[in-house]
């Protein structure tokens, strides 16, 4: 991937503009990550104004999107919805079609809905949006409460920040684990929240700062390689493991074990980047237990084999002996 347009359009919502910016636009040469031709267009250059009394002056038309190799769309406000503009749908159909990556923005999403290219495909958009998307476009399967959703070369991400673990995700296949980690670290966010998560997470913030699961969740990615159950877990948090369990979830939006899985896979690209390990090892300390079942959550999770991805994205000047 070396060309992004991000489309805008008169309504644009800044923030989610901004961090498709953030996330393809910054150059990081410092940081040895090759920057992207990355470019904002959109129908008729001139001034956009945004939803927040303010407008940025676009220079560039949809033409440089025709051959990007990623078309973001930002989000478009609700009185646009059922009236999207014709040429920009012309281009998401088309990149579509030529393989280019399209990803979409909290209601950036009706962008894509309205060209065609989610129907018989799962997709999602804000969580308030959701029904309505449903019922204009019936022919997609809209999943409300995830945070975004990859289908082929095309993602649709919720709201808000969901947009930014979207981008994260896709930086992820084309640069490996390591790179974008070290993104999101400049960023200052994490590095991966997986897109199966739920939108609607019940508190964002531990009510008692003394409750914190941190400790417990420091731990577990310490000893991945062990087996670690919700009962040892509750244990270490000084809880029920019914309560922890609820807990868990209320605060990561996501089950402990899902959690868990997650990042042993996030662990197991980052040994394949940057160790010369063998797949037993790297299993070990992953806590998979063996080759064959780290091969069979890479091929689920990512769509790829250990190796395949080692041939991708290994570091070779890396260090390789990262696990002793």
């Amino acid at each position: 991937m070396k060309t992004v347009a991000v489309i805008v359009q008169h309504g644009f919502a800044p923030f989610e503009f901004g961090l498709a910016c953030e996330a393809f636009g910054l150059d990081r040469s410092d940081d040895g990550i090759a920057p992207f031709d990355f470019r904002i267009v959109t129908p008729e250059p001139g001034a956009i104004a945004s939803n927040m009394a303010f407008s940025i002056n676009v220079e560039h038309d949809l033409a440089f999107a025709e051959e990007a190799d990623l078309v973001v769309v930002t989000p478009i406000p609700r009185s646009s919805w059922g009236r999207v503009d014709e040429r920009v749908c012309d281009v998401v159909r088309r990149a579509v079609e030529r393989g280019a990556w399209v990803l979409s923005v909290c209601s950036g999403s009706f962008v894509l809905a309205a060209s065609g290219v989610l129907d018989g495909r799962r997709a999602t958009t804000h969580w308030m949006y959701a029904d309505v998307m449903a019922a204009m476009h019936p022919a997609i399967d809209v999943d409300p409460d995830v945070l975004y959703v990859q289908d082929g070369r095309i993602i649709t991400s919720a709201g808000t920040a969901a947009g930014l673990d979207a981008c994260l995700h896709l930086l992820r296949q084309e640069l490996g684990a390591e790179v974008t980690n070290r993104i999101a670290r400049r960023m200052v966010v994490p590095p991966q929240r997986d897109g199966g998560q739920a939108q609607f997470i019940e508190k964002p913030l531990p009510l008692v700062s003394s409750l914190s699961l941190a400790p417990v969740t420091d731990w577990m990615l310490e000893n991945l390689r062990l087996e670690l159950t919700v009962d040892q877990l509750a244990a270490k948090a000084h809880m029920s493991p019914r309560t922890f369990a609820r807990r868990f979830k209320a605060d990561h939006g996501a089950t402990p074990a899902a959690w868990l899985a997650r990042q042993r896979i996030i662990q197991a690209q980052r040994l394949l980047e940057q160790t010369d390990l063998g797949l037993d090892r790297i299993a070990y300390e992953c806590g998979f237990g063996s080759a064959a079942v780290l091969r069979q959550n890479f091929a689920r999770v990512l769509g790829t084999t250990p190796t395949a991805y080692r041939a991708r994205f290994a570091c070779h000047d890396a260090r390789t002996d990262a696990v002793a």
